[in-house]
């Protein structure tokens, strides 16, 4: 396992378990914590605004949930400083815009494979299309509406040829996020068991959920990363 560095974006204020959820979204996160956690949680992190808290999942065993924030830089340090403090398995727990026509709003899609089409994962040598297996993408398998590939790009308002996803809808791609990608490479360079699980907030037509709809979905897939995460 490569060298990871101290920690300096998180600066933790309660212990860490060795497993975590990873929602982008801080406030999310919070949302998270007072579903699946229980009433011992603390605040495990604010530094940076990005959120994070530790207590006592369903199974009676400690589970962190830190915010990432947006976009693939960000979710690779946050991983890399969980790494350094000691995780061992990490679910992504985000949302996505779908790309193939038969995922519907609502939809939440286990990733079996990712596909780099974002910067970290080019500077970690991990573009383009892998694989992602083990027992915590077996479990969210199983919990999905959908399983498949789902795609990390940089650009949420894409200016270039890609902007609409026909290369990647071709390619049998599911969705499309910022984050799930770089944070597989990042686990794969520390040898972290890893899955990843969106909820599918935009179609490919253009239309998306309201507010309160997003809210629910993001509780939904957060619900589904913590059953993989305790089912063991």
């Amino acid at each position: 396992m490569p060298d990871v560095p101290q920690p300096i974006h998180l600066r933790p204020v309660a212990a860490l378990a060795q497993r975590v959820l990873l929602p982008g979204d801080p406030g999310r996160a919070l949302a998270l914590a007072q579903v699946v956690l229980g009433d011992d949680r603390k605040m495990f992190n604010h530094h940076r605004g990005l959120w994070g808290y530790t207590g006592t999942a369903a199974d009676g065993a400690p589970l962190t949930i830190q915010s990432t924030g947006m976009g693939g830089p960000s979710a690779a340090i946050v991983l890399e400083e969980l790494a350094a403090l000691g995780v061992r398995t990490a679910v992504r727990v985000g949302t996505a815009r779908a790309l193939a026509e038969t995922v519907a709003l609502g939809d939440l899609v286990a990733a079996t494979a990712v596909h780099g089409a974002d910067g970290v994962s080019r500077a970690l040598g991990a573009s383009g299309r892998r694989p992602l297996d083990g027992a915590v993408t077996a479990h969210l398998t199983q919990v999905a509406t959908r399983a498949g590939l789902i795609v990390s790009t940089d650009l949420y308002y894409a200016v270039d040829d890609e902007s609409d996803g026909t290369a990647w809808t071709a390619d049998g791609a599911l969705a499309v996020d910022l984050e799930s990608a770089p944070l597989a490479a990042v686990a794969a360079r520390h040898g972290l068991a890893f899955g990843a699980i969106v909820a599918v907030i935009a179609d490919a037509h253009g239309g998306r959920l309201g507010e309160e709809a997003v809210a629910q979905a993001g509780e939904a897939v957060g619900v589904a990363g913590a059953g993989a995460l305790t089912s063991g």
